[in-house]
């Protein structure tokens, strides 16, 4: 009679070898990428991750992780204060992340990057919220979109027909979503005024080394419910053609890729 420790053996032989052919040869399990900084304590785990095209660019990549580090180091300090005040709110750790991606690249020089943040300190679910970069590489900082426009008034033509373009965006948008009409306020209450409108990004072309117009990015809640997640408001180049300099005349051109508007 065969011992049950042989039985064990065998059959657990004959799963891996299931395994093993239902997995086709050369496919590799994708790892888990990890932080270029993090944090973790008992109370607290934050993390910090730049993509590839970051971190080939040292000067860039330095700056995001040196502002990351200093994130990652206030909402430890923020945590570790709560938790003196009120220890029950730590029944697991609270978790930090924030991850810098890279949007788009035009004319060799403006690199645009998406900053997305996540958080969970316990509530009835984690929270995200996302900000913008715009990285000039010839000037080696951190730049605004003014040099593209001749004007960026709070409340000047410039603003008004971002604006215009944002709202006509999301309601679209929405209506694909079902959501048509929820949440109209929110929509209507984003203001012209470049630090009031939103997160905003070049958006990639079609052409290469051009950017086919603007990208406003709205974490969940900003213009709608937790539910219907976050937005990407599209204002092509074309519609503020009237209002670019030189500049915004030179980087910006082509049509919008397809499968862009897959975000949120």
């Amino acid at each position: 009679m065969r011992s049950i420790a042989f039985v064990i053996f065998a059959r657990t032989l004959a799963f891996t070898g299931v395994i093993a052919c239902a997995v086709p040869l050369g496919t590799a399990f994708a790892a888990e990428p990890k932080p270029d900084f993090s944090i973790k304590t008992k109370w607290v785990e934050a993390s910090v991750f730049l993509d590839a095209k970051i971190k080939s660019d040292p000067l860039l990549a330095a700056n995001c992780l040196a502002e990351g580090k200093a994130w990652a180091a206030k909402n430890r300090a923020d945590a570790d204060k709560e938790r003196k005040q009120d220890p029950d709110l730590f029944r697991n750790a609270w978790s930090y992340e924030r991850k810098y991606q890279t949007r788009s690249v035009v004319d060799g020089r403006y690199v645009s990057i998406v900053r997305a943040d996540y958080e969970y300190t316990g509530g009835a679910h984690p929270n995200s919220s996302s900000d913008t970069i715009l990285w000039d590489r010839s000037a080696r900082k951190r730049i605004s979109i003014r040099p593209f426009f001749i004007e960026t008034a709070d409340n000047g033509p410039t603003l008004k027909a971002m604006r215009q373009g944002v709202i006509a965006s999301l309601k679209a948008e929405k209506k694909k979503r079902g959501a048509e009409g929820a949440d109209a306020g929110a929509i209507e209450g984003i203001e012209p005024k470049l630090l009031k409108i939103g997160p905003v990004s070049l958006a990639p072309s079609t052409e290469e080394g051009k950017s086919s117009g603007l990208t406003f990015h709205y974490a969940p809640y900003a213009v709608g419910s937790y539910a219907e997640g976050g937005y990407l408001a599209f204002v092509p180049w074309e519609t503020l053609k009237p209002y670019l300099t030189p500049e915004g005349i030179k980087i910006f051109g082509g049509a919008r890729p397809e499968g862009d508007d897959d975000d949120g």
